[in-house]
């Protein structure tokens, strides 16, 4: 049997590295020639291994593009741009083939025109920017509370005969319920609905990062960190939250989309942004859902959030599972 070659240029290091010479001593005898390990570069390794990872980052792209730059790009006002073609008749709840026939070919009428005569296309983007704007907001906000708090919670027995009782009682209410009694007793605008959502969004994130270190937490190196006079808090961010980096990229791939939902929901049901969120489009258009030729006015911004979502979810399922060390072998 032949033995398998190993080709040098694999281990990435130079000559010098693998080749050099050493006299007699005993603890540079113990050295172990090993290839480099960048935790990250690992990541992104496994992550765009797959290709079918590589089209759906080409899509988040895409959509990043479409609902920050194109708005911007076309100099998009929510106050005139919708009331452009108001005066004109002819010009209002037009299909694609009608819009196009009537203005040209052009990118602003790929989906036809509002009830006001502006464009669907114009109009979904812009409105896919707050939407998404909201909900990298409110996810970056409960994940940083619950991720810390939820590391400490965890590790701090003290701390968790308090938070349990806090969980016990809060986490119990509808969530749903909480954000829709917030919004009608607060004025809705943007800031009044991330209140809204994250007033208590973090508590279910903190509650499932505790019982994530509750399982790793008494491990023999977190023991001599504690011996070691080490605070509870350096603990957890640095001995504990470092192991549970696949964990918590997974909870993000969840929550983001998660929170264009509420908004859509809220939006729905009349209590959401004034705005002209996916949301408030899906509201303001929802009669037209099966009129023949007003029918692009509901489904376009129907199609586009639910595009959005699943995006964000399966990038970020993908990604936590590119983060789990166990994948890069």
């Amino acid at each position: 049997m032949q033995d398998k070659q190993i080709d040098l240029k694999e281990l990435n290091m130079s000559d010098e590295e693998l080749f050099s010479r050493y006299d007699n001593d005993s603890i540079e005898s113990e050295k172990i020639t090993a290839p480099r390990y960048s935790y990250w570069k690992s990541v992104f390794r496994v992550f765009f291994r797959k290709r079918i990872n590589i089209f759906f980052i080409a899509l988040l792209g895409l959509i990043i593009v479409f609902a920050y730059i194109y708005p911007a790009i076309i100099h998009y006002n929510p106050d005139v741009s919708p009331w452009k073609y108001v005066l004109d008749p002819e010009s209002k709840h037009l299909s694609p083939g009608a819009a196009i026939a009537k203005y040209g070919f052009s990118i602003h009428w790929i989906l036809g025109s509002g009830d006001q005569g502006q464009s669907t296309f114009d109009a979904v983007w812009y409105g896919s920017s707050i939407s998404l704007s909201l909900a990298l907001v409110c996810a970056g906000i409960n994940m940083l509370i619950g991720v810390v708090l939820g590391a400490i919670w965890g590790f701090s027995k003290k701390m968790d005969v308090i938070m349990t009782e806090v969980y016990n009682i809060i986490g119990n209410v509808p969530y749903i319920l909480l954000i829709s009694v917030l919004v009608r007793v607060l004025e809705a605008t943007f800031w009044t609905m991330v209140f809204a959502l994250t007033v208590t969004g973090w508590l279910a994130i903190a509650y499932f990062i505790r019982t994530q270190v509750i399982i790793i937490r008494d491990r023999e190196y977190n023991l001599a960190s504690r011996c070691l006079g080490t605070s509870i808090f350096r603990i957890a961010l640095k001995n504990i939250l470092p192991f549970m980096v696949s964990v918590i990229v997974t909870l993000i791939a969840t929550e983001i989309p998660s929170y264009i939902s509420y908004e859509v929901f809220l939006s729905y049901i009349g209590i959401g942004l004034p705005q002209m969120t996916l949301g408030k489009m899906i509201e303001m258009t929802q009669p037209y859902m099966f009129v023949t030729e007003w029918g692009f006015e509901f489904w376009a911004p129907v199609v586009i959030a639910s595009i959005i979502a699943v995006v964000l979810y399966v990038v970020g399922q993908n990604l936590g599972d590119a983060s789990d060390p166990r994948t890069h072998m």
